[in-house]
């Protein structure tokens, strides 16, 4: 299939934080006569708006200007010029009580993108938000603030998605998302893929179009942002987000792509500026390196209910193991054909990270502590485990990393956070499991449930048939669910005395108006690990 949408009413695509403050400085007043000097009098909002990383007193809003098509990013140029882009919050949609407003800079140095950090909110309320540039103004959206940090909510409900190749679906997901009006969403990465499909059929699709350029990488997000879905997934709720591999470049580690190619930093400092110029984040410290090094983990506290912890899983990790000779990236190898597996310096998160979640959980007031991360972290052995030694593993996910993943363990039970819950994307599939230390062996005092972990399926990228996945079902102990042959997203409903996941599936990925069934439902009750099919 062609990067052409599937049907008319679906689709029609510097520096560090420092820099940021002397390009904002220099921005001239800009008005709507510098969109008209642009040759285009297009609606400057066709990316939508969207809000995200909400604190109890502040929530950052975004929008990008675009004043052409977003399927035009590649062959017409946007204005050199900074422009002036006002904006509006207030307590209702009518925007009779509005409680702050303002002035942004949209500069071209980061494509035009606005990421107001609106401070001085109250906690645990809903608002609303608007863009206006000259006489066009913004779709409205809702976002709300965390609760108080003190404060015990009675609820949060939280949408996770993840995974959404254009070129395989529609974004049906996101219009279920949308409709069931949660207080938070959770994207796990996977936002856009960095290269096209020619065909539907994956097993002869060509890679096409891949990106490359700061230029390319905007214009794939452009191509992403201009789905109505997606947009309404944005306008309905404040979001927090994280990155996978082809927000860069496939099965990338750290410094290394699959190519091996020399000059990958830069293409990953490009593909990290154009995910902050599309996502609705606070930018934090200015890191040394600029956008190639942009701090994504993150903490996000709802009162004294739950602590979410947003993990990065791709920027510090260290190489695949035991890769084929020339290239980098994942491959599928056997435990024991492979010692690099046990290599105990082999990090997932990096040291640096891996202290700021062990320090996170131990000091967490919060009911429940959630690590948001990108892939499924239960061992999946792809043959049965017979005895020790056993098993072979795909090597971009955490099977791929079993030390780090006994550290990650270790800090769960050293820490004594309240309820772990893992929630994981990636790998195209609903799955429902037990985390504890020896997989293979039985649930006892000295190897306890550590975690309940559930991770969902794509919004649209395509996956195994089922009958494989039975199969991964029969061989590993730990999985107590899996569907890889539905897409969808889930939907957790979390309170103080229990945390339940919906399993969200499309009837058709393919048609924009499917309807959406809930495949399973599993709960985990305070103080109880494990969850339980319901």
């Amino acid at each position: 299939m062609d990067t052409a949408p599937p049907d008319a009413r679906r689709r029609a695509f510097l520096g560090t934080a420092g820099k940021l403050a002397a390009l904002s400085a220099m921005a001239a007043a800009a008005t709507a006569a510098a969109m008209a000097d642009s040759a285009s009098n297009n609606y400057p909002f066709s990316l939508g708006v969207a809000s995200g990383s909400p604190l109890p007193d502040a929530v950052v809003i975004w929008t990008r200007i675009l004043p052409h098509s977003p399927l035009q990013s590649l062959t017409v140029p946007a204005p050199a010029l900074a422009l002036s882009v006002r904006w509006e919050m207030a307590r209702d949609e009518a925007f009779r009580d509005v409680v702050a407003r303002g002035v942004a800079n949209a500069l071209p140095e980061l494509a035009h993108s606005v990421h107001v950090d609106v401070g001085g909110l109250a906690p645990a309320r809903w608002y609303w938000y608007r863009f206006m540039l000259g006489d066009a103004v913004s779709p409205v959206g809702r976002t709300r603030t965390a609760p108080a940090a003190d404060s015990l909510p009675a609820a949060l409900k939280l949408a996770v998605a993840s995974c959404q190749h254009w070129e395989f679906g529609c974004y049906g997901a996101h219009r279920h998302i949308a409709a069931a009006a949660p207080d938070l969403v959770a994207f796990l990465g996977d936002y856009i893929y960095e290269w096209a499909y020619r065909s539907e059929h994956p097993a002869s699709a060509l890679r096409s179009d891949e990106s490359f350029t700061l230029a390319q990488y905007r214009a794939r997000y452009a191509q992403y942002k201009s789905d109505p879905d997606l947009q309404a997934a944005h306008l309905a709720a404040p979001w927090v987000v994280t990155w996978d591999d082809h927000e860069v470049a496939n099965d990338y580690a750290a410094g290394r792509d699959e190519r091996l190619a020399p000059d990958f930093a830069r293409r990953r400092a490009a593909a990290y500026q154009a995910f902050y110029e599309h996502m609705p984040l606070r930018l934090p410290a200015a890191p040394a390196g600029g956008f190639g090094a942009l701090r994504i983990y993150q903490r996000y506290d709802w009162g004294r209910l739950a602590r979410l912890h947003l993990l990065d899983d791709r920027q510090y990790r260290a190489p695949q193991a035991c890769t084929p000779p020339g290239r980098g990236g994942a491959d599928s190898v056997y435990r024991r054909a492979c010692a690099e597996l046990a290599d105990p310096a082999r990090t997932m998160l990096g040291d640096e990270q891996q202290r700021w979640l062990r320090q996170g959980l131990a000091s967490s007031p919060a009911r429940w502590n959630i690590l948001a991360q990108q892939t499924l972290m239960a061992q999946n052995s792809q043959l049965p485990l017979r005895q020790d030694g056993d098993g072979r593993f795909w090597t971009d996910g955490w099977d791929g990393y079993p030390q780090a993943r006994q550290r990650l363990y270790d800090a769960l039970q050293s820490s004594r956070a309240a309820n772990p819950l893992v929630l994981s994307g990636d790998v195209h599939s609903f799955y429902a499991a037990s985390l504890r230390r020896q997989p293979e062996r039985p649930v006892s005092a000295r190897n306890p449930v550590l975690a309940s972990e559930f991770c969902g399926t794509s919004v649209t990228s395509p996956s195994r048939p089922q009958a494989r996945t039975e199969q991964y079902l029969a061989m590993n102990p730990q999985l107590h669910y899996g569907r890889s042959d539905k897409r969808g997203f889930m939907l957790l409903h979390i309170t103080p005395a229990k945390a339940t996941t919906l399993f969200q599936a499309l009837d058709e990925v393919r048609d924009r108006a499917c309807g959406v069934g809930t495949l399973a439902s599993f709960e985990v009750r305070d103080g109880v690990a494990g969850p339980a099919r319901i």
